[in-house]
């Protein structure tokens, strides 16, 4: 193992805390900002500030983007009869919702591809992918999926199921988890993938019982397959990414964090940036295998601004619970033969690891299991223990199955659980038989993390899991599992209040992307992100949350949505 040596280390230090000052400055400006007129008046709303000394408002003046004063009485202070007055008629209004997982730049390139979420069946399935290939021309690759398996019992899809309806078209579609794909033999013919293809580190090539390829790759092996496919053009990605961003404004998001496995957002938003066309704020991750590369550009170039940054990498330890490689202690129940894979060497990873955290960088890793999770956990200790101690922001992604000893490490270790609610509504429906119900008292432990004291920010996981903060809202007050059996909540004692899950898409998730002294909280210097609902979310019953809708989405004092 590489040892990092401290003059690294210390310039590695210095290039975070300088990025994060950047990101955090405000300096003089606050009180000359405070000074200056009142340029917009948003008035007459009730307000959700997100602060604990003054949680609720009514109205908000905003001056150069920013938050000038809280408060009908300083905002009239502030007024000059060139104020713009925005009279909101009593709705609800909230700091901008920060996604906090997301795969954008796949998602979006998906959004006009078939969508087999709803196949219940394997004739579902077979005719839903028949229809969308009749309309495809060429030699146009049909993607997009999401199926579940589990919707139709849990049989695994075979490339056989496809073949008769798809000769002339290549297929490979994802299941919903993003963990497998499936390939008809189209698709594999085109890219030379044969029947003695050799196994692929930290994946799974599934093969039928009569040693036939069955057209499932796991994991390594699905990047692997998936990253054979001939790529779209950069003006492709950019204009699936200004669709994208226009889908996240409608849903009252302001800010995304891309959570991701290449470098497609990462070079389209900074295009977008560059050519006027950012809707949202984008903070992009890079693969971490990667992290020299980010490394050079932020000493060429820094982290970036407000609304185009960077300065985080992303690792997996393990797959997904629906794939069974998820990485458990125990064996699976419904299949005893497995504990689940380690997509990365746990040496190799912190090797990785090391190198990022001396350059300054912000780690993100992937852990499903409770294995994968202790992994992890043990190899952010080390790391703290081998380069220093500091302000870090680690992330965990998913923490999705922890042991009651590890829900208490993420809080002494300063971890931060990043977390999706709508998984919990999903997954519970099957969960059971995958590890059974003692091991699922950790899974998903919203209201014991935060209980404890730990940073929980939350996000979607988009395209595994909707676009929509009100969907992982109600699923974290509520967790009724979309299968309609759990009415009282699934594991109903991790659920959390409203005000709660708000935070965790308000200042936590902006804690968990170093900007939450600026952004995710309503308060004077701070950026004027906002989003106005027909409804006040804290008030109504909580099974009416997806009823309410958008009303206007404010970024940077500008409407860049409105109903």
């Amino acid at each position: 193992m590489n040892s990092i040596s401290r003059k690294q280390f210390l310039m590695g230090a210095a290039a975070f805390t300088s990025g994060c000052a950047a990101l955090n400055q405000t300096g003089s400006s606050k009180r000359r900002l405070s000074e200056r007129p009142v340029e917009k008046a948003f008035v007459n709303a009730r307000i959700w500030t997100g602060q604990s000394t003054q949680p609720y408002s009514d109205a908000i003046g905003v001056t150069g983007g920013k938050i000038t004063v809280l408060g009908r009485d300083a905002v009239d202070a502030l007024s000059s009869p060139k104020t713009q007055i925005v009279d909101l008629e009593g709705a609800f209004l909230t700091p901008g919702l920060i996604d906090s997982h997301v795969h954008f730049s796949m998602a979006s390139l998906l959004l006009g591809q078939p969508s087999l979420r709803s196949a219940g069946t394997k004739d579902d399935f077979i005719q839903m992918i028949s229809n969308a290939a009749n309309q495809m021309q060429g030699q146009q690759w049909l993607q997009g999926g999401y199926w579940d398996n589990d919707a139709w019992g849990g049989e695994m899809p075979h490339r056989d199921w496809i073949d008769a309806v798809t000769s002339n078209i290549p297929v490979a579609v994802v299941r919903y988890d993003l963990h497998m794909v499936l390939l008809n033999s189209y698709a594999m013919a085109i890219l030379g993938i044969h029947e003695d293809i050799a196994h692929i580190e930290g994946g799974i090539i599934e093969r039928d019982t009569k040693g036939r390829l069955t057209g499932i790759f796991k994991d390594e092996a699905k990047e692997y397959v998936v990253g054979l496919i001939p790529q779209p053009t950069d003006q492709v990605v950019d204009a699936a990414n200004k669709r994208g961003m226009n889908l996240a404004v409608s849903k009252g998001i302001t800010q995304v964090y891309e959570t991701g496995i290449d470098w497609q957002s990462f070079h389209s938003t900074r295009r977008m940036r560059n050519s006027g066309d950012m809707l949202l704020r984008f903070y992009s991750m890079v693969p971490l295998k990667d992290w020299e590369v980010l490394a050079a550009i932020i000493r060429d170039e820094g982290y970036g601004d407000d609304w185009v940054r960077w300065g985080g990498c992303k690792a997996l330890m393990d797959g997904s619970l629906g794939s069974r490689t998820a990485l458990f202690e125990n064996p699976y129940l419904d299949d005893p033969s497995t504990s689940g894979i380690l997509t990365n060497d746990p040496d190799n990873l912190f090797e990785m690891m090391q190198g990022a955290d001396a350059a300054g960088l912000q780690l993100a890793i992937h852990a499903i299991g409770d294995r994968a999770n202790n992994i992890v956990l043990d190899l952010m200790k080390q790391l703290v223990s081998v380069n220093g101690a500091r302000d870090r922001r680690m992330r965990i992604e998913h923490a999705q199955h922890l042991q009651t000893e590890a829900i208490l490490r993420f809080v002494d270790q300063d971890i931060i659980a990043s977390m999706q609610p709508y998984h919990a509504i999903d997954d519970g429906r099957w969960a059971v038989n995958r590890i059974g119900p003692q091991r699922l008292n950790g899974t998903y432990a919203f209201h014991s993390l935060v209980d404890v004291g730990t940073h929980v920010a939350f996000g979607s996981d988009w395209p595994v899991a909707p676009l929509d903060p009100l969907e992982g809202i109600h699923a974290a007050v509520l967790r009724q599992t979309l299968d309609g059996k759990n009415p009282d909540g699934w594991y109903p004692e991790q659920r959390v209040n409203v005000e709660t899950a708000l935070k965790g898409y308000t200042y936590e998730a902006a804690y968990a992307g170093n900007c939450e002294q600026k952004m995710g909280t309503l308060a004077p210097d701070f950026s004027a992100d906002f989003v106005v609902w027909d409804q006040d979310i804290t008030r109504i019953n909580p099974e009416k949350i997806r009823d309410t809708n958008v009303l206007r989405t404010i970024i940077a004092g500008r409407q860049v949505f409105s109903l």
